[in-house]
């Protein structure tokens, strides 16, 4: 017979433990202790008003090293948190053996945005003491998390209202099957067989009523006063029930109900200099904003009244607007955004296209004539493109003319001209690109894009942003908000960017005083 070591778990064990001892120089955690002892919490100590009455609150120190080191887990519930600070050795050795109560933790990250994002700064400034920070070259980009809020619950007004009356009528004939079993002996005879399994038939009922009542109480409460939300081509989008300042985004795997973390990050050590959420999966309309926090915090870390002016701004095709490139040529910022269609000009591309079988094209906005007196054009058929209405798209405005659909059914020329598609009547439609400035930027910038040496240059943009993203996302786990509302996941996204921007602290201050 095996025979095995005798165990007695009655047994005390007595650990001598030094908290102070756990953070190890030269690890995350030590270099979130040594980074938040610098820090000025004045701005933090604003929200206490203790000085004479009442109990000694928690120091904001404590509870920031906490959830910064708890977030770089991948720990992000305010109640896990709280556990952690129980459980794991280090959360208590930064948390100075306290146990702050998950509310503490919620409520500290909700009232302290204006204090956080002075924090933001700060480390940045640490940051640029250890020369991180060039200041040469930025990538701007957009990382697409979900939110704390089901897009289950999302749809435009008169969505959300059918859903309604939906669920009113699914109430209604469910209480009347209710009464109708009630009344029939067979129907209790059979379901009290299974009481031991189902629970007791009539809790149960009562159970699944409140549920679906709390709901249609939920909805009614949300279409009292809603409104419909507006997207920035100007039609309805989604609303939410849950969280309306989120919205339903387009992921890399489907749709998400969630928020678009904005950063702007330094080609030398893809430090994030400026971050902000927005709740729209288009990132054009923010690209403004992120220039003015950007040469805010670059104004701040070097002291110079032009901190841009000799470095060099990159963006995706998401970014590519009139409006943009002249915002940043009115700032004498150098950008790099190209159009969408630049891969289709590169010529390692038009090798490969090259190989394959050659398509004609298809008629452009040149083989049309302008008819200036009647405001519309005239195809190769002959056939007239009155106009339509106004448009918004690929971030600019314009106006879109339309061909009747009977010109174009049995036209000699649909081949040459658009595609046919099946079960509708194709009619070919044109779009005109206001124009607002006198200098046309987006032409010049396809003509610069086409430029090897600025190809070459923005090739570079993955290598800066790209990394950060992975790190926050896949490396560190802060890969969803838990907060709701606008205000409370930017500060969560602050927070997210302050644990990446010390790990890219974590080497030179190891190398400094490991």
């Amino acid at each position: 017979m095996a025979k095995f070591k005798e165990t007695d778990d009655s047994q005390s064990l007595l650990l001598a433990i030094n908290l102070r001892k756990q953070l190890n120089p030269g690890t995350f955690e030590w270099t979130i202790d040594y980074l938040i002892n610098k820090i000025d919490i004045s701005l933090f100590e604003q929200n206490y008003n203790n000085d004479y009455h009442g109990a000694a609150a928690y120091s904001p120190k404590v509870l920031l090293k906490t959830i910064l080191f708890c977030y770089s887990r991948g720990i992000l519930s305010s109640r896990k948190i709280e556990l952690a600070c129980k459980e794991n050795i280090i959360a208590k050795a930064l948390a100075e053996d306290f146990e702050p109560d998950h509310s503490t933790i919620a409520e500290f990250i909700e009232k302290n945005s204006k204090a956080i994002k002075e924090l933001f700064a700060q480390i940045l400034l640490q940051c640029y003491k250890l020369k991180l920070i060039t200041g040469e070259m930025f990538a701007i980009d957009g990382c697409k998390l979900p939110s704390n809020a089901s897009k289950e619950w999302s749809g435009t007004i008169k969505e959300l209202t059918k859903k309604r009356d939906k669920l009113e009528k699914y109430i209604t004939r469910i209480l009347l099957q209710h009464k109708d079993s009630d009344k029939n002996e067979e129907s209790k005879k059979i379901l009290s067989r299974f009481k031991n399994t189902m629970g007791d038939d009539a809790v149960r009922r009562e159970r699944s009523i409140k549920r679906l009542e709390k709901k249609l109480k939920k909805l009614n409460n949300f279409l009292k006063d809603a409104s419909p939300k507006k997207g920035v081509t100007i039609t309805e989008v989604q609303s939410n029930i849950t969280d309306n300042e989120s919205a339903r985004i387009k992921g890399p795997h489907g749709y998400i109900q969630g928020y678009n973390g904005i950063t702007i990050a330094d080609s030398a050590n893809q430090v994030i200099i400026c971050a902000e959420a927005i709740g729209s999966g288009a990132e054009s309309g923010c690209f403004p904003k992120m220039l003015d926090s950007l040469e805010e915090n670059m104004k701040a870390l070097t002291g110079k009244d032009k901190p841009l002016e000799n470095a060099l701004v990159e963006g995706d095709t998401g970014y590519f607007s009139e409006d943009n490139l002249q915002e940043a040529a009115k700032r004498g910022i150098e950008v790099i955004i190209p159009d969408p269609q630049f891969r289709q000009r590169d010529p390692y591309f038009s090798e490969k296209k090259s190989e394959k079988v050659k398509k004609k094209k298809k008629f452009t906005m040149e083989d049309f004539s302008y008819d200036e007196e009647n405001d519309c054009y005239v195809c190769p058929a002959g056939k007239t493109l009155m106009y339509k209405c106004d448009v918004i798209l690929r971030n600019n405005s314009g106006k879109q003319y339309r061909a009747q659909s009977g010109d174009c059914v049995n036209c000699p020329l649909i081949d040459d001209c658009i595609k046919k598609r099946g079960g509708k009547k194709p009619a070919r439609a044109l779009y005109k690109v206001d124009r607002k400035y006198e200098n046309n930027l987006s032409e010049e910038m396809r003509g610069k894009i086409d430029d090897p040496v600025y190809r070459e240059l923005y090739s570079r943009r993955m290598q800066i942003i790209e990394p950060v993203f992975s790190n926050i996302t896949y490396c560190k786990g802060m890969n969803r908000f838990t907060l709701r509302t606008k205000p409370k996941v930017n500060t969560q996204w602050q927070l997210y960017c302050i644990v990446h921007n010390m790990g890219k602290c974590m080497k030179p201050l190891g190398v400094k005083y490991g």
